[in-house]
């Protein structure tokens, strides 16, 4: 074949990298450009996911039915608070609620007030303050520690 034979091997040479050059730029187009060519063309962006939910943190001012349990907590303790209906069993309003600030003790009330308790703030997701205060309307609230 001679000089023409080793032309024509080294011409095709070439072709085949330039092709395979070209074939490897497409690929990494696709691969970068890919989600705004698949929604240029009319189809469906990729589904991304939904960030976490970003739980809210509330203090939820709560009071308790026995003012003695009240003045055994400290800022910073967890406990669990639990309603106790007359009607039914004793369920748990809020699991492992921080003890955000204790007020002091509040003055003697008057008689027939009805108030009785001592108050606490707690730390607590948003959902859980609403149930804190449903529950305390309608029930006597206690706490344990954890």
């Amino acid at each position: 074949m001679g000089r023409g034979g080793d032309r024509l091997r080294r011409a095709l040479r070439r072709r085949r990298r330039a092709g395979a050059a070209g074939l490897a730029v497409v690929a990494a187009l696709l691969a970068v450009g890919g989600t705004e060519a698949r929604a240029s063309r009319g189809g469906a962006p990729p589904e991304a996911k939904p960030p976490p939910a970003v739980v809210r943190m509330v203090s939820a001012p709560v009071r308790i039915a026995d003012a003695a349990t009240v003045r055994l907590l400290r800022p910073g303790d967890r406990v669990d608070v639990v309603a106790a209906e007359r009607a039914g069993p004793p369920r748990v309003v809020a699991e492992a609620a921080r003890v955000a600030r204790v007020p002091d003790p509040e003055p003697a009330q008057g008689v027939g007030d009805g108030a009785g308790g001592a108050l606490v703030v707690l730390s607590v997701p948003r959902e859980t303050a609403r149930a804190l205060v449903g529950a305390g309307s309608v029930s006597r609230l206690a706490v344990t520690l954890c």
